[in-house]
Order: C-alpha cells, then sequence, then structure tokens
C-alpha cells in the first residue's frame, strides 16, 4: 500500500443496481472501512460538519478508533453530508485509482439511499420534489399567498413547527409568470459552428429557474441573441433529479432520467448545445447520471452535450465567436463559485467572462457556502449550515463590493442572509444579469 497519490482522479459508477448495493449490513461495513481511513487523515476537518461529526464521534468513544463508536451513530454523520463532493474533488489522497478506493460522496450516498428505502418524512419528499411544487406554486394568485406566507413571521413558526423549515431562513419567492411560458423565440440567426462550441443552443430552462427566478433565464436569452446565436426551449423538462438524488431517492431519479434523457438527447444528436442556468442542474446531466448510466448511450450523448452558460460563453470567446464589446462598468464584484461548478471540472469560467467587462474588479471566494440545495432549509440544519457559510459571509463582505454574486442563486440569497448588516447597500445579481447589463442589453 502507498500513503496517498498524484494520479489524476477517477470516479467509479455507482454500482445502484446491484442488489449488494442495498445490504445495511455491507453498506456498514464499508461506512466503517471509509471512516477508519477518514479517522487517520482528517484533511478535511474544515470543509463543512460531516468530518467534524465523525472525529467527534470518535474522540468520544472508549477506544479513539472508529470501532469504537455505535454504529447506530453512523447515521449521524450520513445526515450532516450534502454531497457536495468537495471532499473527493479538492482534498483526498485516496480516491480511485489509489487502491483504497476513497469515495466518500458515494458511500453517503449509498447509506442515504438504504434510509430512504426505509422511510423518510413527508417534508423531505416534499422539498425534493420542485417540480411538482413549482407547478402549484407557480400560478399566479397561489404564488402571491406563497410569497406572503414566506414573509409572515407567525406562518413561518407554523412551517416550523409543522413541516421543519427552519422559521429564519429566507425562502426564494415564486413568480407568477414561469419562465417557459414568457421566454420569446429566437430569431432567425444563421448557425455558426466554432471548434469548441455548436453554434445553436437548447434551454434546459430548470425548475428554479422556470418558478423562482426567470429573470436569469430571460438574461441568458438576451445574452444569446445579442451573440446572434439561435436557442430554441427544449420541448419538455422534469426536474433534473439532483434534489431527489441528494434525499437518496435513487428511483425517483430513475423516473426523472426516463422523462428528460429521451427528449435532450434529440437535441444533443441534432448539434445541439444543451444549456442549463443552475449547475446543479448541469452536474447532474453532466457526472451523476452517467454515473449513474454509465452504459446508456442516450445519457452519455446529453453529457457530452451539457454545458454550463459560461463554460459555453468563454469557449465562444475561443472561437472568436462572442462579442466583447461591454458598455457599462460593474465596479466591485464579490463572486463565489458553488460546489457543483467547481465539481464540473472546467475552472472558474464565470470568473473569466466577468474579467472581460472593462472597470471591473473580481474578488472570487471559493468555498462551499453551506446552503446545498434543500439541505440549509431544513430546521435541524440551518445552524450548521450558517457555520459552514460564515468564512464565505466574511470573504464575500470584505471588498465592500458593489455586487454580490454566485451562479448557484439559492446559494447568492444564503450568503446576503449571512452577511447581514454588511450586505447593506449591496445588490444581488446573478453573473447572468451582470453581462447583460455590462452589454447594455
Amino acid at each position: 500500500m502507498r500513503e496517498g497519490s498524484l494520479e489524476a482522479p477517477t470516479r467509479h459508477p455507482l454500482d445502484w443496481k446491484n442488489p449488494e448495493f442495498w445490504d445495511p449490513a455491507k453498506a456498514e461495513k464499508e461506512l466503517e472501512r471509509i471512516f477508519g481511513i477518514c479517522h487517520g487523515c482528517r484533511r478535511c476537518v474544515n470543509l463543512c460538519t460531516t468530518f467534524p461529526t465523525l472525529f467527534d464521534l470518535v474522540d468520544a468513544s472508549p477506544t479513539l478508533e472508529v470501532d469504537g463508536v455505535a454504529k447506530a451513530d453512523f447515521g449521524k454523520v450520513v445526515d450532516q453530508c450534502y454531497l457536495c463532493d468537495l471532499c473527493y474533488m479538492t482534498k483526498c489522497p485516496y480516491v480511485p485509482p489509489h487502491p483504497w478506493n476513497v469515495d466518500f460522496p458515494h458511500v453517503m450516498l449509498r447509506a442515504k439511499a438504504i434510509k430512504f428505502r426505509q422511510g423518510v418524512k413527508l417534508r423531505d419528499r416534499l422539498l425534493s420534489s420542485t417540480d411538482a411544487i413549482g407547478k402549484l406554486a407557480a400560478i399566479p394568485v397561489v404564488a402571491q399567498t406563497v410569497n406572503a406566507v414566506n414573509r409572515n413571521a407567525i406562518s413561518r413558526q407554523v412551517l416550523h413547527s409543522v413541516l421543519g423549515v427552519h422559521k429564519d431562513r429566507e425562502l426564494p419567492p415564486y413568480a407568477s409568470r414561469k419562465f417557459r411560458s414568457t421566454a420569446k423565440p429566437s430569431p432567425a440567426f444563421p448557425v455558426r459552428d466554432g471548434k469548441n462550441t455548436p453554434g445553436k443552443v437548447a434551454i434546459y430552462a430548470t425548475c428554479y429557474a422556470n418558478y423562482n427566478e426567470p429573470g436569469m433565464a430571460h438574461d441568458l436569452l438576451a445574452i444569446l441573441e445579442h451573440n446572434e446565436i439561435p436557442y430554441v426551449l427544449v420541448e419538455k423538462e422534469a426536474c433534473c433529479g439532483m434534489p431527489k438524488l441528494e434525499l437518496g431517492d435513487l428511483q425517483g431519479v430513475d423516473s426523472l432520467k426516463k422523462q428528460n434523457i429521451p427528449v435532450l438527447a434529440r437535441y444533443a444528436r441534432d448539434g445541439y448545445a444543451i444549456l442549463a442556468p443552475v449547475p446543479s442542474c448541469s452536474l447532474m446531466y453532466k457526472q451523476e447520471l452517467p454515473l449513474m448510466y454509465p452504459e446508456d448511450a442516450d445519457t452519455l450523448a446529453v453529457g457530452d452535450a451539457m454545458f454550463d452558460p459560461f463554460e459555453y460563453l468563454v469557449m465562444r470567446r475561443k472561437d472568436g465567436l462572442l462579442k466583447t464589446a461591454f458598455v457599462t462598468r460593474l465596479g466591485k464584484i464579490a463572486y463565489h463559485v458553488p460546489c457543483h461548478s467547481r465539481v464540473q471540472n472546467m475552472g472558474q469560467k464565470t470568473r473569466e467572462a466577468l474579467e472581460m467587462i472593462p472597470g471591473t474588479e473580481v474578488k472570487v471566494v471559493e468555498r462551499c457556502s453551506g446552503h446545498d440545495g434543500t439541505w440549509g432549509v431544513k430546521a435541524e440544519y440551518f445552524d450548521n449550515s450558517m457555520k459552514i457559510g460564515r468564512p464565505v459571509f466574511r470573504q464575500m463582505a470584505e471588498p465592500k463590493p458593489d455586487y454580490v454574486s454566485s451562479d448557484c442563486p439559492i446559494a447568492a440569497r444564503h450568503i446576503m442572509q449571512g452577511m447581514g448588516e454588511a450586505a447593506a447597500g449591496v445588490e444581488k445579481s446573478h453573473p447572468l444579469a451582470l453581462v447583460r447589463k455590462a452589454y447594455g442589453i
């Protein structure tokens, strides 16, 4: 056995269709093996609350080793993990091809999946059903009612007590008009393929852009139109499945995959770049679904065609096909790189795009904000989500920025909440909105 590894990491597919994957005893044995390696290393202690929870359990055990931790307490570690993947991507020296084969997120996902089969709270099922809730909440009168309830202290106390949605968590509003029903069609521009980029785009709107903040998707369309890139909206879409994955609902992921992949695969094979404005959704199609369905040709084709919007725009610039005549200076931007952007291994493409704008200073914060999708909403994890985000809140406030921005709109809202008084006079703006503003469109 060798200590650590300098080789490029590789990811094994998720063996979720193997009956052994679902065996609680075998899963527990693998948890113990991985926990033992983590205890001996402790390099990930500052990433989140998952690893401190594990190490505190070990340090309080009679043996001061993992074998002294009660197996029933393993679940306390699993519950703290929200599958950001940063331990795998940025810290662990024992990921495959190292023979110790440590894939901490996948062993957490396995434990979550077994737990889900044994039964989870109604609250968790509801929060992971983003498409279903969005369709209801985005009805005009319903949207206004839901937004009013979310702003009312008494109503929020009821939600806290009954559903376990923390009363102090600032929740995103629902839009009264969905993006997909208000998006204007693309002008008939000629298709100009580049060396790195297809010259036509299919927009996968995502639940969040469709129901909560349609402005970010409209900004994307405006940027594409300004650059004379023809686009279409994906004919039909459902949730990408990331909220289900994070809950361990793999059958739910499978159901959504069967709805989305056949539709998206047609665009991929027709030569479209598929753009999703939310990092978690593009990551789902680039990595998570291909790891679950490594031999499914349609899934792999969609993964190859999927782009983060700024990944596409920066590569478009390398092709000499992106307009760079910006007319508005933006001043200071405190920009947060979401975990699910980092995991895509594409570099800091949003930073590159923002730094193209004259008169713009970008302070980059590359650390987990602590919110995740639904994890930081839950009453039992809210305090930890704010604790994890504390270094981010401080770093984002330090330059006294004009704008706070993140590709993940939920993270940006969380950061603004965590900044408290330091957020006074600062505008929260999605990077797509900033580029649109810089273009003057």
